[in-house]
Protein backbone atom coordinates (compact mmCIF):
# COMPACT_ATOMS: atom_id res chain seq x y z
CA UNK A 1 0.00 0.00 0.00
CA UNK A 2 2.88 2.38 0.79
CA UNK A 3 4.44 1.84 -2.64
CA UNK A 4 1.08 2.52 -4.34
CA UNK A 5 0.65 5.76 -2.38
CA UNK A 6 4.24 6.78 -3.18
CA UNK A 7 3.57 6.12 -6.87
CA UNK A 8 0.46 8.31 -6.79
CA UNK A 9 2.37 11.12 -5.08
CA UNK A 10 5.29 10.89 -7.53
CA UNK A 11 2.85 10.88 -10.47
CA UNK A 12 1.08 14.00 -9.16
CA UNK A 13 4.42 15.76 -8.61
CA UNK A 14 5.51 14.88 -12.17
CA UNK A 15 2.23 16.18 -13.62
CA UNK A 16 2.52 19.42 -11.63
CA UNK A 17 6.15 19.79 -12.74
CA UNK A 18 5.22 19.20 -16.37
CA UNK A 19 2.44 21.80 -16.23
CA UNK A 20 4.81 24.27 -14.55
CA UNK A 21 7.47 23.65 -17.21
CA UNK A 22 4.91 24.04 -20.01
CA UNK A 23 3.94 27.51 -18.79
CA UNK A 24 7.28 28.73 -17.43
CA UNK A 25 9.23 27.91 -20.61
CA UNK A 26 6.83 29.85 -22.85
CA UNK A 27 5.23 26.84 -24.51
CA UNK A 28 1.65 27.92 -23.73
CA UNK A 29 -0.12 29.76 -26.56
CA UNK A 30 -0.61 33.28 -25.20
CA UNK A 31 -0.87 35.34 -28.41
CA UNK A 32 -4.38 36.17 -29.59
CA UNK A 33 -3.54 34.57 -32.94
CA UNK A 34 -2.49 31.26 -31.34
CA UNK A 35 -4.88 28.31 -31.22
CA UNK A 36 -6.51 27.57 -27.86
CA UNK A 37 -4.83 25.23 -25.40
CA UNK A 38 -6.25 21.72 -25.06
CA UNK A 39 -9.53 21.82 -23.11
CA UNK A 40 -9.29 25.63 -22.74
CA UNK A 41 -12.70 26.35 -24.24
CA UNK A 42 -14.57 23.56 -22.46
CA UNK A 43 -13.02 24.27 -19.06
CA UNK A 44 -13.66 28.01 -19.36
CA UNK A 45 -17.30 27.45 -20.35
CA UNK A 46 -17.80 24.95 -17.55
CA UNK A 47 -16.47 27.40 -14.95
CA UNK A 48 -18.46 30.34 -16.36
CA UNK A 49 -21.71 28.37 -16.52
CA UNK A 50 -21.30 27.11 -12.96
CA UNK A 51 -20.69 30.65 -11.68
CA UNK A 52 -23.63 32.03 -13.65
CA UNK A 53 -25.98 29.43 -12.20
CA UNK A 54 -24.93 30.46 -8.69
CA UNK A 55 -24.84 34.24 -9.07
CA UNK A 56 -26.88 35.60 -11.97
CA UNK A 57 -29.98 37.58 -10.96
CA UNK A 58 -33.23 35.70 -11.50
CA UNK A 59 -35.47 38.77 -11.70
CA UNK A 60 -35.18 42.00 -13.68
CA UNK A 61 -35.66 45.12 -11.54
CA UNK A 62 -36.60 47.47 -14.42
CA UNK A 63 -39.35 47.46 -17.00
CA UNK A 64 -38.78 46.19 -20.53
CA UNK A 65 -39.85 49.43 -22.23
CA UNK A 66 -38.95 51.43 -25.31
CA UNK A 67 -37.39 54.13 -23.10
CA UNK A 68 -35.13 51.60 -21.37
CA UNK A 69 -34.24 49.97 -24.71
CA UNK A 70 -33.25 53.40 -26.10
CA UNK A 71 -30.95 54.16 -23.17
CA UNK A 72 -29.56 50.62 -23.45
CA UNK A 73 -28.90 51.13 -27.17
CA UNK A 74 -27.01 54.37 -26.55
CA UNK A 75 -24.97 52.76 -23.77
CA UNK A 76 -24.29 49.74 -26.01
CA UNK A 77 -22.95 52.02 -28.75
CA UNK A 78 -20.72 53.82 -26.25
CA UNK A 79 -19.36 50.85 -24.32
CA UNK A 80 -20.00 47.60 -26.20
CA UNK A 81 -20.15 48.09 -29.96
CA UNK A 82 -16.39 48.52 -30.37
CA UNK A 83 -16.02 44.82 -29.57
CA UNK A 84 -19.48 43.37 -30.23
CA UNK A 85 -20.32 45.34 -33.41
CA UNK A 86 -23.57 46.81 -34.69
CA UNK A 87 -25.89 45.59 -37.44
CA UNK A 88 -24.64 46.25 -40.94
CA UNK A 89 -21.08 47.18 -39.97
CA UNK A 90 -17.91 45.15 -40.12
CA UNK A 91 -16.25 44.24 -36.81
CA UNK A 92 -13.71 46.83 -35.70
CA UNK A 93 -9.95 46.28 -35.66
CA UNK A 94 -10.21 45.79 -31.90
CA UNK A 95 -12.79 43.02 -32.32
CA UNK A 96 -10.78 41.32 -35.07
CA UNK A 97 -7.68 41.28 -32.86
CA UNK A 98 -9.25 39.73 -29.77
CA UNK A 99 -9.07 36.12 -28.64
CA UNK A 100 -11.45 34.61 -28.24
CA UNK A 101 -13.42 36.54 -30.84
CA UNK A 102 -16.16 38.58 -29.17
CA UNK A 103 -19.65 37.49 -30.23
CA UNK A 104 -21.65 39.85 -32.41
CA UNK A 105 -24.52 40.32 -29.96
CA UNK A 106 -26.95 41.90 -32.42
CA UNK A 107 -26.39 39.40 -35.23
CA UNK A 108 -28.42 36.20 -35.47
CA UNK A 109 -29.78 35.10 -32.12
CA UNK A 110 -27.03 36.97 -30.26
CA UNK A 111 -28.01 36.72 -26.62
CA UNK A 112 -31.77 36.86 -27.17
CA UNK A 113 -31.97 33.26 -26.02
CA UNK A 114 -30.15 34.05 -22.75
CA UNK A 115 -32.00 35.24 -19.66
CA UNK A 116 -31.45 38.99 -19.08
CA UNK A 117 -29.87 38.14 -15.70
CA UNK A 118 -27.12 36.18 -17.44
CA UNK A 119 -26.26 39.08 -19.71
CA UNK A 120 -26.43 41.47 -16.75
CA UNK A 121 -23.96 39.31 -14.79
CA UNK A 122 -21.54 39.30 -17.73
CA UNK A 123 -21.84 43.08 -18.21
CA UNK A 124 -21.36 43.75 -14.50
CA UNK A 125 -18.55 41.28 -13.80
CA UNK A 126 -16.81 40.71 -17.12
CA UNK A 127 -15.26 37.40 -18.11
CA UNK A 128 -11.62 36.67 -17.36
CA UNK A 129 -9.20 35.93 -20.17
CA UNK A 130 -11.68 36.98 -22.87
CA UNK A 131 -11.22 40.73 -23.10
CA UNK A 132 -14.73 41.24 -21.69
CA UNK A 133 -14.40 43.90 -18.99
CA UNK A 134 -16.69 44.28 -16.03
CA UNK A 135 -18.66 47.53 -16.05
CA UNK A 136 -19.83 47.60 -12.41
CA UNK A 137 -17.29 50.35 -11.65
CA UNK A 138 -18.24 52.56 -14.60
CA UNK A 139 -21.97 52.05 -15.26
CA UNK A 140 -24.89 52.23 -12.87
CA UNK A 141 -26.93 49.13 -12.08
CA UNK A 142 -29.82 50.60 -14.07
CA UNK A 143 -27.61 51.26 -17.12
CA UNK A 144 -26.29 47.68 -17.03
CA UNK A 145 -29.87 46.38 -16.85
CA UNK A 146 -30.91 48.64 -19.74
CA UNK A 147 -28.14 47.21 -21.93
CA UNK A 148 -29.01 43.66 -20.84
CA UNK A 149 -32.73 44.10 -21.54
CA UNK A 150 -32.07 45.69 -24.91
CA UNK A 151 -29.83 42.75 -25.87
CA UNK A 152 -32.27 40.14 -24.53
CA UNK A 153 -34.98 41.67 -26.72
CA UNK A 154 -32.79 42.54 -29.71
CA UNK A 155 -34.91 40.41 -32.04
CA UNK A 156 -38.06 42.42 -31.25
CA UNK A 157 -36.89 45.99 -30.68
CA UNK A 158 -39.06 48.94 -31.73
CA UNK A 159 -37.98 50.82 -34.88
CA UNK A 160 -36.74 53.79 -32.83
CA UNK A 161 -34.18 51.56 -31.10
CA UNK A 162 -33.06 49.75 -34.24
CA UNK A 163 -32.57 53.16 -35.87
CA UNK A 164 -30.25 54.21 -33.02
CA UNK A 165 -28.27 50.98 -33.35
CA UNK A 166 -28.13 51.24 -37.15
CA UNK A 167 -26.57 54.70 -36.75
CA UNK A 168 -23.73 52.98 -34.94
CA UNK A 169 -22.19 56.16 -33.57
CA UNK A 170 -18.65 55.57 -32.37
CA UNK A 171 -18.15 52.32 -34.28
CA UNK A 172 -16.09 53.03 -37.37
CA UNK A 173 -15.95 50.30 -39.95
CA UNK A 174 -12.35 49.24 -40.63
Amino acid sequence: MKSFLAGVIITLICIAGGVYAYFSRGSAPVATSAPPMPFERSLAHMALNARLQKEMPKTVPIEASEANYLVGAHQYLTHCAVCHSVPGKEPTAIARGEFPKPPELLKGTGVTDDPPGETYWKVANGIRLTGMPGFSQSLSTTEMWQISLMLANADKLPPSVTAVLAGGAGTPSR
